[in-house]
């Protein structure tokens, strides 16, 4: 709803360009990689690294998160520092928490994880990982 809203308020407050569909609002610290789509209705925070090939939908990336290349993610919050490996997808209303290290080629389906975790496997049915 905010970023609705901003966008008819202040439109140029939000992101634009290459890959950006809808409304987007990226701090000017992010680093988004080539050929990544994003959007629509993601935020992306502070420091937050986002490799090639990456699709993000409906989501939130905290300050320090890393996706690596070719993931995908919907409506997923990912949480401070927190790393997303490389062809991972996660859908469903994931959330991570601060400092959570998703594996390479991993499919979390609504999982909700605690700060502090390394995820290895996937987790094809939601749940809460402790």
């Amino acid at each position: 709803m905010y970023l609705t809203w901003l966008r008819q308020k202040n439109a140029g407050a939000l992101h634009c360009g290459p890959g950006i569909v809808g409304n987007v609002l990226v701090d000017p610290t992010a680093k988004i990689g080539q050929g990544c789509r994003i959007g629509p209705n993601v935020t992306i925070g502070p420091g937050v690294v986002i490799e090639d090939g990456v699709c993000v939908k409906r989501s939130t990336l905290l300050k320090g998160a890393t996706v690596r290349s070719h993931s995908w993610l919907d409506g997923c919050i990912i949480g401070w520092r927190s790393v997303v490996g490389q062809w991972v997808r996660m859908e469903n209303t994931t959330v991570l928490g601060e400092d959570v290290i998703v594996k390479d080629e991993i499919y979390i389906n609504g999982g909700q994880v605690l700060p502090h975790k390394s995820i290895a496997a996937s987790v094809p049915e939601p749940q809460i990982i402790m």
